[in-house]
């Protein structure tokens, strides 16, 4: 899996995933899922996040 940069648009924590804005991108939302957030503990990110 190609590892994209961008900025968090919006994380709900409840349901697990959310969307961020690619880098040079801004019309493309990525979609994001806890499971592949590289990070000990919780899981989470929050909005404007690099």
């Amino acid at each position: 899996m190609a590892m994209l940069n961008g900025k968090v648009k919006w994380f709900n924590n409840a349901k697990g995933y959310g969307f961020i804005l690619e880098d040079g991108k801004p019309d493309e939302d990525l979609f994001a899922h806890y499971s592949a957030i590289q990070m000990d503990g919780y899981k989470t990110l929050k909005a404007g996040q690099p």
